[in-house]
């Protein structure tokens, strides 16, 4: 790494003003902060200086991801070998590397898309480019089924990139979550890929490992989507061959459904990471948790065949679909999401309850997390207005009380 430092040092003279590829500045300096944690400190003024900067955030946040990617990768494979009667014969070596060969396509084509365009920006604006990318480019491979195909991914990462984010002024300035973005541009532009059946297994072959025909009675249907076709008191939930799925398949994640959404217990492992780094606010994340809660015990006190997801416990709706995705990843964005305390807490709250109601009342869309999640991305700042304001009302008043006005 010394050698690679001072090689760096010695060409950097070159993307500096007036230097030859002064213009590619920014990419140089891109590349040289994600190798190198800069040196350079603020001369004047007034700052607080501690040891998160925004590219440890987004390390710390993508290690997070980590469980719950490296389980995806594995059940794509295991829904793949299940699908074609082969499960029982194969190692779990080759369960993953199938699945991990599935879905590093998309990690890439997510990454060249969004980052190149970042780059671009970047340069065009003569600004610094930045790490908001690193964790996104990340979630949304995570967040699709496994066989939406790669150029609708990277048609979705630009559209989402582009007019979420650079739009507003880049990473820090967006309203709404950007991989959200992504996937809902996905969902109401193709549809059938987002919530067809069969997209979220992959039968084909991967690079000669494994294909075959599915066994009778196979299913791609998620269990939510199962969910939305049952019509009597007796809620059946079954794998891709039938077979009865379990509350512990459930929280595993040994189910259909998008590549890093499927497991809770791996989940709730980079939850406790970003929690014990002090990275995502547990307000947010808890009230998430309380308010899918609140409103599916609510419902489940009134259960009616009509609406079959009312018939569920609120532990069974928590670990399907992407309630604890959203709930510790999304819903927890910094930038995206309301900055009180008191707000986080309404915010997280209403994240939750809303998810819940899209579930139970709409049996044309029986996810609910993600548009929950952008809902109140577009109410996040105004939560935060009237909790301010209620603050200062409660000064004053206290104030011409003859109290004081410092807490």
């Amino acid at each position: 790494m010394e050698k690679l430092r001072k090689y760096i040092d010695k060409i950097k003279p070159n993307f500096e003003p007036g230097g030859k590829y002064a213009k590619l500045r920014s990419v140089f300096e891109g590349f040289e902060t994600f190798l190198f944690v800069p040196n350079t400190t603020s001369k004047s003024g007034v700052h607080i200086h501690d040891s998160i900067d925004s590219k440890r955030t987004m390390t710390v946040v993508i290690l997070a991801l980590l469980p719950a990617l490296l389980f995806g990768m594995y059940n794509v494979g295991y829904q793949h070998y299940l699908a074609i009667g082969e499960l029982a014969a194969t190692s779990f070596f080759t369960i993953f590397l199938y699945g991990f060969l599935a879905v590093l396509p998309k990690i890439v084509v997510s990454y060249v898309v969004g980052l190149g365009i970042e780059f671009i920006s970047a340069q065009l604006r003569g600004h610094e480019i930045q790490e908001g990318f690193l964790v996104s480019g990340m979630l949304i491979p995570m967040i699709v089924p496994v066989d939406t195909p790669l150029w609708m991914i990277a048609v979705a990462t630009a559209f989402a990139v582009i007019f979420a984010k650079e739009i507003f002024g880049g990473t820090g300035m967006n309203i709404f979550n950007v991989a959200l973005i992504t996937r809902a541009f996905l969902f109401f532009a193709y549809p059938s890929k987002m919530s067809g059946d069969s997209v979220f297994v992959r039968t084909s072959d991967t690079f000669g490992m494994g294909a075959g025909n599915v066994v009778e009675g196979f299913s791609g249907a998620t269990p939510l989507g199962q969910l939305a076709t049952q019509t009597s008191e007796n809620i059946t939930l079954t794998t891709t061959v039938g077979e009865p799925i379990s509350t512990w398949d459930m929280f595993l994640g040994l189910i259909p459904g998008s590549i890093g959404e499927t497991s809770t217990l791996a989940i709730l492992i980079g939850a406790a990471i970003l929690l014990f780094t002090g990275i995502a606010s547990w307000r947010i994340m808890l009230s998430v948790f309380v308010g899918g809660i609140s409103m599916a015990l609510l419902a489940n006190a009134f259960a009616s065949p009509t609406y079959p997801g009312s018939l569920l416990t609120p532990f069974d709706h928590i670990c399907l679909g992407g309630f604890a995705f959203a709930a510790v990843f999304m819903a927890t964005d910094p930038v995206t999401g309301a900055r009180t305390n008191v707000g986080k807490y309404i915010y997280g709250f209403l994240i939750g309850a809303i998810t819940i109601i899209i579930r139970l009342y709409n049996n044309g869309y029986p996810e609910g997390a993600m548009l929950a999640v952008l809902l109140m991305n577009v109410f996040a700042p105004l939560i935060d207005y009237f909790v301010v304001e209620s603050n200062v009302k409660r000064r004053l008043k206290r104030a011409k009380k003859g109290g004081t006005t410092n807490e």
